[in-house]
């Protein structure tokens, strides 16, 4: 066997092959391993490839210790601190409330390691800005979290769109009605943080318009002028319970949408109008496109998904990898954050 008289850079030729051939590993540490971590996003970072749960932290040691044992996680902490500086993570999920997105995403953007920051992004938009700005001037890779951009529905939508199914879009109205919460989710500490402006930053709206404000700038782009109104009428909790919005886009597509927390019947429906035909589907209770154009109508159905952020998180390894584009930058997800304060303050 030939001797190598240079293994510092035989070894430094080695990973960076393995990295271009994708066999570089993506080891996640989630900070915040609560509920919305069980189903939805937390067991599908072991499901992609070239990507690992290493390490989860919850200030609740017995169940961080649970989440991991249960998960197959190798490691877990009560410190956020500790699982940044873990030398076995080398990419950051941050999982908890907004109020703590900015400080925790400024920590990790400061030890160099990749953020995946939940939605929304911050409490407000100059948080966001900052976040932003921060990953940007450390050369840091950041993305936010708004995953239905990656699911099989949305992306129908925009080829159709773009395929001009419907011809050229005019108008898109949205419209979410929900009843107002119970007592037993006004005394649960799990569900009733959201209505705490200091935590969540401003209500549901903030918590559920953010996934499809994002899909609205995913297929139309940027906007001329946003607006909106924001009232409490239920007087349930401080917080609005009732939103209207309209966008002006670049493209001169106008949306209107309401969303209305203190409903009596459920109803949750987006219909895209179009020159030649319209697109119907809702965001939260189907799996569902109706197209309607040339007198037909066409159904799209589409399978529910195991864990609805598996694609998204997918995407966001081959980023952090150096094989793909960030499918949601900190820019884009600032800019959400500047049309939830237009419209809700």
């Amino acid at each position: 066997m030939k001797e190598c008289n240079n293994f510092p850079f035989y070894f430094h030729t080695i990973i960076n092959r393995l990295k271009e051939e994708g066999a570089f590993m993506i080891n996640w540490g989630i900070i915040g391993c609560g509920d919305v971590t069980e189903v939805k996003s937390g067991p599908a970072f072991n499901k992609v490839p070239d990507s690992k749960l290493t390490a989860v932290m919850r200030r609740n040691a017995s169940k961080a210790a649970d989440y991991a044992k249960r998960h197959g996680v190798p490691q877990w902490y009560t410190d956020a601190d500790e699982l940044i500086q873990d030398p076995n993570v080398n990419a950051i999920y941050i999982a908890t409330p907004p109020s703590s997105h900015e400080s925790y995403a400024l920590a990790a953007i400061n030890a160099g390691k990749p953020v995946y920051v939940e939605k929304p992004m911050t409490l407000n938009y100059a948080a966001a800005q900052n976040m932003a700005n921060a990953a940007k001037n450390a050369n840091v890779k950041l993305t936010v979290a708004h995953y239905r951009r990656q699911w099989p529905l949305f992306q129908k939508i925009k080829s159709l769109l773009e395929h001009q199914a419907i011809g050229d879009v005019r108008l898109v109205r949205l419209q979410l009605d929900q009843p107002p919460p119970t007592a037993a989710q006004l005394s649960d500490e799990k569900y009733v943080w959201r209505f705490d402006p200091a935590v969540s930053g401003g209500g549901l709206f903030h918590d559920l318009a953010p996934h499809q404000l994002d899909i609205l700038y995913y297929l139309f782009g940027s906007a001329v002028t946003v607006n909106g109104l924001a009232i409490n009428q239920g007087g349930f909790y401080k917080v609005p319970d009732l939103v209207t919005g309209t966008i002006h886009f670049t493209n001169g597509i106008v949306f209107t949408g309401s969303w209305c927390f203190t409903a009596d019947d459920p109803n949750d429906v987006c219909e895209i109008v179009g020159s030649k035909g319209s697109l119907r589907f809702s965001f939260f209770t189907g799996n569902s496109i109706t197209l309607q154009s040339n007198n037909e109508t066409t159904r799209f159905d589409f399978d529910r998904l195991q864990h609805v952020q598996q694609p998204m998180i997918e995407a966001v390894v081959n980023y952090f990898s150096g094989h793909a584009a960030n499918p949601c930058s900190g820019e884009e997800g600032a800019e959400i954050m500047r049309w939830i304060e237009a419209m809700a303050g």
